[in-house]
């Protein structure tokens, strides 16, 4: 954007442009945690080991359809861009329009869709978008302070919007999704990560079916 054209924008959208210009992604970041911190969870977005871990178990060569729950700045979507058939579908999910905004803004890949809505309603966005389902979900979600009766929403809706053999890949401050995916999922595999700020639990509940599950560990 041009000085001449940020000039005509109201303040306050003025002072978004210039927090985006200034500062990247982690003020952008920054700034929404601080507006809403129960929704983003955390000021400091994922470690690169972090993501690396989280992605580990993804079968690449057979994605078709790749979803996200809380991409925020999308400290995940380049990562998983990056290992993305060419011919796959990534459709990241916000309810915050300043996330989708900046996402929009700054990741012109054709095979990235960012909406603007609920994570409840995968089913219906990813039928919106011509699937029938989703091969991987990730969610970095704070799922424990969500309001009652989101987070199981969520977990349901999400085992019916995968393909048999598909995972939720979830990364959380509490050990509570255990508990929340376990009822809903065939098998729930499990690690940490000390090396995130704060260290964080991670979490791969598999739907059954799929010739290409397996077991993992991580530690």
């Amino acid at each position: 954007m041009h000085s001449t054209d940020l000039a005509q924008l109201p303040l306050r959208q003025r002072l978004k442009a210039r927090a985006e210009r200034v500062f990247g992604a982690w003020g952008v970041f920054a700034r929404e945690f601080f507006k809403h911190p129960r929704m983003v969870g955390s000021i400091v977005p994922s470690s690169d080991r972090t993501i690396r871990k989280m992605l580990g178990p993804v079968d690449w060569q057979n994605v078709q359809l790749f979803v996200e729950y809380g991409p925020g700045v999308g400290t995940f979507c380049r990562a998983v861009l990056d290992r993305l058939p060419r011919n796959a579908t990534y459709i990241a999910i916000d309810t915050n329009p300043d996330f989708i905004r900046y996402l929009r803004k700054t990741i012109p890949d054709s095979r990235f869709v960012a909406v603007h809505g609920s994570a409840a309603d995968v089913e219906a966005i990813i039928a919106a978008h011509g699937f029938d389902h989703a091969d991987y979900v990730l969610s970095g979600l704070p799922l424990s302070t969500l309001p009652d009766g989101v987070a199981d929403a969520i977990a349901q809706g999400t085992y019916r919007a995968l393909r048999p053999g598909g995972a939720f890949l979830v990364y959380q401050f509490t050990r509570f999704t255990n508990q929340l995916i376990r009822p809903y999922f065939d098998r729930v595999d499990r690690g940490f990560e000390s090396w995130n700020v704060p260290p964080c639990y991670l979490f791969w509940g598999w739907k059954a079916g799929g010739e290409s599950e397996q077991q993992l560990t991580y530690h």
